[in-house]
């Protein structure tokens, strides 16, 4: 029982600084780059600072997140690739006219992750990056993702509904990208932030962006689930990341009434005698089968559900470095959300599924997380209201303050 668990995040990001981009960049390209810069130099660090310097530097990300009892891992982008205008997790797919730029940008950010990881490989599994402007060019990064040996797999691009020029990840185009990943053996992410329409700007844009995130994150899950990718990729490994799982129970149970509606023939007025339909089992089925939940910080309501969904398809994670994560008070995070579960499914959620899932090597990881990890009895001791974080952005810790645990 007083073993330390094996930490593993499946929810990190990490980005390369401009001056390590640019070299990364094929070289037709600095040119561009340089104008897109504006004649860009790199500061000394006191420019920029250790936050900064947190989605590169491999000394503080190390010191980090041993302070966190933290051991391994899953690392999505971060910084703004070349030729963008935001981080990659917000921002929308190019437009046509801005692709070969943006393309020449994920590339230079996956050539980048590949020697990131190559630091630590133990403790580090890169998601590469596709475009879904050109999927035979998204095959050749597929490619290169597997040659990189970025074994966190692919961030599978969400199309938000006002992309018109981008095919939907329902459309039958798409199976050529499934069937390369599933061959290679690839985990295929989603992330939150990703697959929102255009809002505008200001403050209630912003204000409505996140509070519908959630619902375009789903789509993909909805969408890949509906359209019978896991029917015909059967052996598919899909985790949506930082979005949570308590949903996950009623979406399905919806989803699979409407699938034994239309197997009936008839949903309502709605009458689909004659048509052809894709899914031979409800899709709670291919869920249980296919389909992970990197649920990062999980809540009560999360970790309540998780025997609905099976505790083996959920990971923990800290979304280190943002600020909406636990980082720095992992251990208090833990401790308020984690205390009252069984051992073995603890070990589960914080570790143990996502090494299965993105094969690190457990064992490995066990001897460094005998040093830094939490024990049960840390975990286990409650967190009184006094001792809540009041400084932290995390939504664990602003709602455990304001009356909603």
């Amino acid at each position: 029982m007083s073993q330390p668990y094996t930490l593993i995040t499946a929810d990190t990001h990490a980005g390369g600084s401009h001056s390590a981009y640019r070299e990364c960049l094929e070289e037709k390209y600095r040119v561009r780059f340089d104008e897109w810069r504006g004649g860009y130099k790199n500061p000394s660090q006191e420019h920029f600072g250790s936050k900064k310097m947190r989605n590169w530097d491999l000394e503080i990300r190390t010191r980090d997140q041993n302070s966190q009892g933290v051991v391994g891992e899953v690392v999505f982008p971060n910084t703004v690739p070349p030729f963008y205008r935001k981080s990659i997790v917000t921002a929308q797919p190019p437009r046509p006219e801005d692709y070969e730029l943006c393309l020449a940008g994920i590339r230079a950010h996956n050539r980048w992750l590949k020697d990131f990881c190559a630091e630590d490989p133990l403790r580090r599994a890169g998601v590469g990056l596709i475009l879904p402007n050109d999927l035979d060019e998204a095959l050749k990064d597929i490619e290169f993702i597997v040659k990189a040996g970025l074994r966190g797999g692919v961030l599978l691009p969400l199309v938000p509904p006002d992309c018109g020029w981008l095919k939907p990840l329902y459309d039958p185009a798409w199976d050529r990208i499934y069937a390369a990943i599933q061959d290679a053996g690839l985990v295929m992410n989603q992330h939150s932030g990703q697959g929102s329409p255009g809002y505008g700007e200001g403050m209630v844009a912003e204000a409505l962006w996140i509070t519908e995130v959630l619902f375009y994150c789903q789509a993909g899950f909805r969408h890949l689930l509906m359209s019978g990718v896991f029917e015909r990729f059967p052996k598919l490994k899909y985790v949506i990341t930082e979005s949570g799982c308590s949903w996950a129970p009623a979406l399905l149970s919806q989803m699979d009434r409407i699938h034994y509606g239309i197997k009936m023939g008839a949903i309502g007025e709605m009458n689909y005698q004659g048509m052809e339909w894709v899914l031979k089992e409800p899709p709670s089925f291919y869920a249980k089968r296919n389909v992970w939940y990197g649920a990062s910080f999980p809540s009560n309501a999360d970790l309540a559900n998780m025997e609905t969904i099976g505790v083996d398809k959920v990971c923990w994670g800290n979304d280190y470095p943002h600020y909406e994560g636990t980082f720095p008070y992992n251990l208090e995070s833990l401790r308020l959300t984690f205390g009252s579960l069984p051992d073995a499914v603890r070990r589960k959620v914080l570790g143990e599924n996502a090494a299965a899932l993105y094969g690190f090597d457990l064992a490995a990881l066990k001897a460094l997380a005998a040093e830094v990890g939490p024990t049960p009895e840390q975990i286990e001791t409650p967190l009184p209201k006094d001792q809540i974080p009041r400084d932290s952005a995390c939504y664990l810790f602003q709602n455990a303050l304001h009356g909603d645990r």
